[in-house]
């Protein structure tokens, strides 16, 4: 069996793009995968996201859990079948063929050695958003996925729900007419992705508090610049350090401008300039702003004028379109989308739905017939068949890798506020300024690569 299942994943990978479906028969009549189908997961990380990620894999052999923290290890308990380890460069080297997948779900600064590590095993990857924690890394990344053709797939869940297929739709069947601008969001974790306003900022930098004896500190902080324990980074508050997360705009820019980046073919932005409220760079740089308005601008492409994305997190919320009735809720996380001829609202992850405002609008509209084949069993499920079938899953690398970029290079604008960035993808790099661009590609600690 195992050799029998070992042949069938082979022929997958090697029709890989080549959009060969395998019929789903083979599969089984009663929707269950046949335990020669099964894949071998393993999983770099096994608490929080990574483990909600798991549940939603279950119904695969789950092999092997890697997990710097013991503590935080939830499915450790729940899959104690698996092998467990603490360092995922010890558990590719030592599991090889036994597994066939993994599952990346780490803290931002550690996705890409993750990630990177288990492609040069040869391994299809499932990596939590976003992709990486620098534009050097994404691009390093996609540029693996691509050439040892492996199936590949980003965690934005909300790219395989029928919210962001019913808003292409729309879009492309002229509901608003030609879009202009866009205003979006994140309305969640606000002061929990923020610590410049710290009244002890310098204490907690200084500190060298005991590490706990459930975590391996050196290995939480990866490829990261090595700094003392405080309890401020780590397991969940990380996302609000610039040395660990991207803050609220790399965190939920996967989520909230997907369906726009679908729809409307974004690329990359041409010009970025972030606002920011109580935040000085140089001594809160370590940190990101309670408040932050960041202006995207997008160049004209084919039938499509340019176009303006301004986003807003923390303490500045998405302001509330004059269409919207009164007695109605504003967009906290998701999208305000403007065209030439009427408003859409969406909300994040597919939540919330999608909506013409007002709501006579909405109520005229003639809906189109579907275009865009629906994902059923969710964004694990796409991955895990995608694999098993030797097809793209929905938000690849490639795909999920340019629009975790957006993220970042807004990040990147937020540390440099007030400054209009000029951006030439290409050659990756802001024409305008050296400082912006120092942090494309922040050197790696001694001990670890991409490369």
């Amino acid at each position: 069996m195992t050799l029998k299942r070992r042949t069938l994943l082979k022929a997958a990978a090697a029709t890989a793009f080549g959009f060969q479906l395998v019929p789903r028969h083979v599969l089984g009549g009663d929707g269950h995968t046949p335990p020669s189908r099964k894949l071998n997961i393993a999983a770099i990380g096994a608490g929080g996201q990574a483990a909600s990620d798991l549940k939603n894999m279950l119904g695969e052999n789950i092999v092997a859990l890697c997990d710097v923290d013991e503590k935080r290890a939830e499915m450790f308990k729940h899959l104690p079948d698996a092998k467990k380890y603490k360092d995922f460069r010890v558990m590719l080297g030592e599991m090889g063929d036994k597994i066939d997948a993994v599952l990346v779900g780490t803290p931002d600064h550690t996705h890409a050695a993750a990630a990177m590590a288990a492609m040069k095993a040869g391994k299809h990857v499932y990596c939590e958003k976003p992709l990486a924690h620098s534009v050097a890394e994404l691009r390093a990344l996609r540029k693996a996925a691509q050439d040892r053709k492996l199936i590949t797939q980003v965690g934005n869940q909300g790219h395989s729900s029928d919210s962001i297929r019913l808003f292409c739709e729309w879009i492309w069947d002229g509901a608003i007419g030609p879009v202009t601008e866009i205003h979006a969001g994140c309305g969640a974790f606000r002061g929990s992705t923020t610590y410049s306003q710290l009244k002890d900022l310098e204490k907690i930098l200084a500190a060298k508090d005991e590490v706990p004896a459930t975590l391996d500190w050196d290995l939480w902080q990866g490829p990261a610049a090595a700094r003392p324990y405080h309890p401020q980074f780590c397991p969940w508050n990380w996302r609000g350090w610039t040395r660990y997360g991207s803050g609220a705009l790399g965190d939920w820019v996967c989520h909230v401008i997907d369906p726009v980046f679908w729809a409307l073919d974004l690329d990359m932005p041409v010009t970025i300039q972030a606002e920011t409220d109580d935040y000085d760079p140089e001594k809160q740089g370590e940190t990101f702003p309670s408040g932050s308005q960041v202006t995207f601008e997008f160049a004209a492409k084919a039938s499509r004028g340019p176009v303006k994305l301004v986003w807003y997190d923390g303490q500045r919320d998405v302001p509330r379109p004059k269409e919207l009735e009164a007695e109605r809720k504003g967009v906290a996380t998701g999208a305000v989308v403007v065209g030439r001829h009427g408003t859409i609202v969406y909300g994040s992850h597919g939540a919330g739905g999608v909506r013409l405002i007002p709501e006579k609008a909405m109520q005229a509209y003639k809906r189109p017939e579907p275009k865009i084949p629906r994902v059923r069993g969710g964004h694990q499920r796409d991955w895990l068949d995608a694999v098993r079938e030797g097809r793209p899953a929905g938000s690849p690398f490639e795909y999920g890798g340019r629009l975790s970029e957006i993220g970042l290079r807004g990040a990147i604008a937020v540390r440099v506020s007030g400054k209009k960035l000029q951006y030439d993808e290409q050659a990756m790099r802001f024409t305008n300024c050296d400082q912006a661009n120092r942090l494309l590609d922040p050197p790696y600690r001694s001990g670890w690569s991409l490369r």
